[in-house]
């Protein structure tokens, strides 16, 4: 314990520089911090063990090996077929809702969502399209019988309908695919607003499948995650990868599955009567949903960007297809209050700008807190050195010193430290939300900044941040002794500097203003120290 207290000022400076690189690593490789893929694995069977009853869906064996054998015996078969390229000759029908353009083709799947409102436009200018050319296509049926499922994929559905205007009104699609041992049929109501009600039945008891589709592939990248959602009767919410699915999953009594990158989603979902849904890997291990229909099955659908608002109308639940990672907890109601700013002012950019400096005002207590601290470590930093340099030989003695010295002071040396600590989750949730959210996209600030979505086009706002970052540095206390740890947060601003350039510019503003907000407290705090320590002369 005696050590301990001797070192009590490098135990500090160490806790500093790992809290640092922490938060560095943290934006350099997130997905790397999360837990293992395999334990969250171990954990969900133990949760559904627990949950198995509340969580059951009527009419589904879950112990059935037999249909989750045949689903995947039958996704197997039909992976070729399944993920071959849609021409324009085998599209049939197209949807035109007032937010999307939806293509049905001839095996009844939604080929693809073209998005159309404004803001929705790709790097060049053109409408942006949800879907790569060959993947698994949201609404695809595989039956349970072989036999079926290879005539199926050979056969043309019929539509009642080419054309269907949705843009003002509710429309109906049926959907008519006729084999040899059953009659699949398709009914669609599609809704104004982009989304859609769908019941599918067989005639002869024949069972079925159905995906939800493989994920939007406009924007998936290592900053944000994507992946398979679920979630179930009693709340839990699990997460799927890409990339670390190696063995298929079985679950009952699901309220949704939604496939999504950072911005978009295709999601199923059912609130009144819950869902019975095996999860398959791909040839690279990412996940693919199949909900079992046995031989007739009623859902709603989505498919198009991860919007709050729109979510939420369609059903408050559904909001839960946002995923912010290890905060949601505070990064959920940090999205509510952004909303509520923007209500106000009308702009993204401003409503982050306002946003920060209101938080930063909540959370000023804790900075002051910590940065009075470090100023009081800085100043007994020499009488420190003295004491260690007295008692050398005899670290109890020196550490009795140090205490005193302390207590003299009031000084803490986890003062500095505990504080920035406790803020960290807080700025952690700001980050998610801000990366993760799709209202963003479009959205001007002033000038040059016409996408808050997007990275900075002339990188101004992540050299303001870098340069912001070191006047923070060259004004925050530093007692450190140890020359490499000052090197390394010496560069800190330009690694900052570097990983920002790519950054969303919502993200890489929000960043600057809380740096300038910090420079302005700590200069404050500084200029009173300073006051106190001329008056002490």
């Amino acid at each position: 314990m005696n050590n301990n207290l001797m070192n009590q000022d490098k135990g500090m400076q160490r806790r500093m520089l790992i809290m640092t690189l922490v938060v560095l690593a943290f934006f350099i490789a997130y997905e790397y911090l999360v837990l293992k893929p395999q334990q969250e694995a171990r954990q969900a069977e133990i949760k559904k063990e627990q949950v198995a009853k509340q969580n059951s869906a009527p009419k589904v064996e879950q112990n059935s090996s037999s249909v989750t054998a045949s689903a995947e015996n039958i996704s197997k078969s039909a992976e070729g077929l399944s993920s071959k390229a849609i021409s324009s000759n085998d599209l049939i029908a197209t949807v035109k809702t007032k937010h999307n353009t939806i293509q049905i083709d001839s095996l009844g799947r939604i080929a693809q969502v073209v998005l159309e409102d404004k803001q929705y436009i790709d790097e060049n200018k053109q409408k942006i399209k949800l879907f790569e050319a060959n993947q698994l296509r949201p609404l695809e049926v595989r039956f349970a019988d072989a036999n079926v499922n290879e005539e199926a994929f050979k056969t043309s559905v019929v539509a009642s309908s080419n054309d269907v205007d949705a843009t003002t009104s509710v429309q109906k699609l049926v959907l008519t695919q006729n084999l040899t041992d059953t009659v699949l049929t398709k009914t669609f109501t599609f809704y104004p607003d982009g989304h859609y009600d769908l019941a599918v039945a067989t005639t002869n008891g024949k069972k079925f499948f159905i995906s939800n589709g493989f994920r939007p592939n406009v924007l998936a990248d290592m900053y944000a995650d994507h992946g398979l959602y679920v979630k179930q009767n009693d709340g839990t919410m699990e997460l799927t990868k890409d990339g670390d699915l190696d063995k298929t999953k079985s679950y009952t009594g699901i309220k949704f599955v939604s496939s999504f990158d950072r911005y978009y989603a295709t999601v199923i979902y059912n609130f009144d009567k819950s869902l019975a849904v095996t999860v398959m890997p791909d040839k690279e291990e990412n996940p693919q949903g199949f909900i079992h229909g046995d031989s007739n099955i009623s859902f709603s659908g989505y498919v198009g960007p991860k919007e709050f608002k729109t979510l939420k109308a369609l059903n408050p639940e559904l909001t839960d297809v946002i995923e912010y990672g290890w905060f949601t907890f505070i990064a959920k109601p940090m999205f509510i209050f952004l909303q509520y700013i923007h209500n106000l002012v009308g702009n993204w950019g401003w409503t982050i700008v306002l946003a920060t400096i209101l938080i930063k005002l909540v959370l000023y207590p804790l900075s002051y807190k910590g940065m009075v601290s470090m100023q009081k470590l800085k100043d007994l930093a020499p009488k420190i050195k003295e004491i260690q340099t007295k008692y050398k030989d005899d670290k109890q003695k020196a550490s009795m010193h140090m205490m005193e010295l302390y207590k003299k002071h009031g000084a803490n040396p986890m003062g500095g430290c505990l504080p920035i600590l406790l803020q960290i989750p807080v700025f952690f949730a700001i980050y998610r939300v801000l990366l993760n959210a799709i209202e963003l996209k479009g959205s001007e600030w002033i000038l040059w900044i016409k996408d808050l979505a997007e990275m900075d086009p002339y990188f101004v706002l992540p050299i303001l941040m870098g340069v912001s970052m070191f006047i923070q540095q060259k004004l925050t206390p530093n007692t450190m002794q140890d020359e490499m740890q000052k090197k390394i947060f010496q560069m800190l601003p330009v690694v900052f500097t570097f990983f920002f350039l790519w950054f969303p510019a919502g993200l890489t503003l929000y960043w600057f203003v809380n740096n300038v907000f910090t420079i302005a407290q700590q200069y404050t705090i500084n200029k009173m120290f300073e006051k106190k320590r001329a008056l002490k002369k």
